[in-house]
């Protein structure tokens, strides 16, 4: 692949990501906490914020149900997860974190939180916020437009009729 400025972009980008997450795996396995990836990390943290079960958890992280329920029986067998019963459907089991779930993955925001200091206190004073901020609008900038909100050769469409 020809190096060019966007395909350097997307490599930093892959690079850093790739040196973080490598790091806090690392400290993971340290603390306690062997065989832990980044996807299952990012798992735990949908389940956290409510998807409470295999499908909830695939269309959070757009992986397929299957994909989604590895992770669950991966998180579980680990002792990250529990199946419980549901309170509203007795036939079907919700996913709740168990303690050892919420232990690991606030070993993990702290050491994101120490490699993004580290990282932000070798640049230039809120140069890393200035990143952030640059990063949070990249997916919107690159998403499609949606077939509705533009008209022919990219033209925003009329409302007056003909």
């Amino acid at each position: 692949m020809e190096s060019t400025p966007g395909v350097r972009t997307a490599l930093l980008l892959l690079g850093g990501f790739e040196a973080m997450v490598g790091d806090v795996v690392e400290e993971l396995a340290r603390r306690g906490h062997p065989g832990v990836t980044a996807n299952l990390e990012f798992a735990l943290l949908a389940i956290k914020e409510g998807a409470d079960s295999a499908s909830a958890l695939a269309r959070a992280l757009g992986v397929s149900r299957q994909a989604a329920a590895k992770s669950v029986a991966t998180l579980a067998d680990l002792g990250y997860v529990d199946r419980v019963d549901d309170a509203a459907d007795a036939r079907r089991k919700a996913l709740r974190v168990t303690p050892r779930g919420d232990e690991m993955t606030a070993i993990g925001a702290a050491r994101f939180d120490e490699l993004r200091a580290r990282w932000a206190a070798a640049l230039e004073p809120g140069a890393a916020d200035a990143v952030d901020a640059a990063l949070a609008r990249l997916p919107e900038v690159l998403r499609p437009p949606s077939p509705r909100s533009v008209g022919p050769a990219g033209l925003e469409p009329t409302t007056s009729a003909v």
